[in-house]
């Protein structure tokens, strides 16, 4: 494990600590850094949240409708999408990814090979669990959690 590619998400309940698969996606552990570092994510809201599935945060509007304004090219592995898999959100096209992620709550294989996996929690997995849930079928939160801060762990 480098500092390099691991990633502090503070939460309301504690510090969660994320691996970057910078072999698997260069491209989106790139970009993640990047946003990481210039402070993008800190206060953002988990604007979708759905029992027994995922956490998804990244929208500067809170809604789920917004990014950075740069799209990432698709760059499917092989990782299982597993309890405390991170992976990018996107829109219909494969190539849609840009600054809304999502961590899995449960084992979602149906997700396998159709988004970018780019990350693993490797611990504080009971912080992302008790993230505010949404309601009704979309997930969508009244009040939502937010991310206190991301940092990457070099910079700490």
């Amino acid at each position: 494990m480098t500092t390099e590619n691991t990633l502090y998400l503070d939460l309301k309940d504690g510090r969660v600590t994320i691996e970057m698969f910078a072999d698997k996606a260069p491209k989106h552990v790139a970009r993640i850094q990047e946003l990481v570092r210039e402070g993008y994510y800190d206060g953002l809201k988990f604007h979708r949240v759905i029992a027994g599935f995922m956490a998804q945060t990244g929208c500067p509007q809170g809604t789920g409708t917004g990014g950075s304004g740069q799209n990432l090219a698709a760059e499917f592995n092989d990782t299982q999408h597993c309890v405390g898999t991170v992976s990018m959100a996107r829109a219909a096209s494969p190539d849609s990814a840009d600054s809304q992620f999502f961590i899995c709550l449960d084992d979602a294989s149906h997700l396998d090979g159709q988004y970018t996996a780019w990350g693993q929690v490797t611990s504080g997995m009971e912080h992302v669990s008790a993230i505010k849930l949404g309601a009704g079928g979309n997930g969508s939160v009244d009040d939502p959690d937010i991310i206190v801060a991301m940092k990457m762990a070099a910079d700490e």
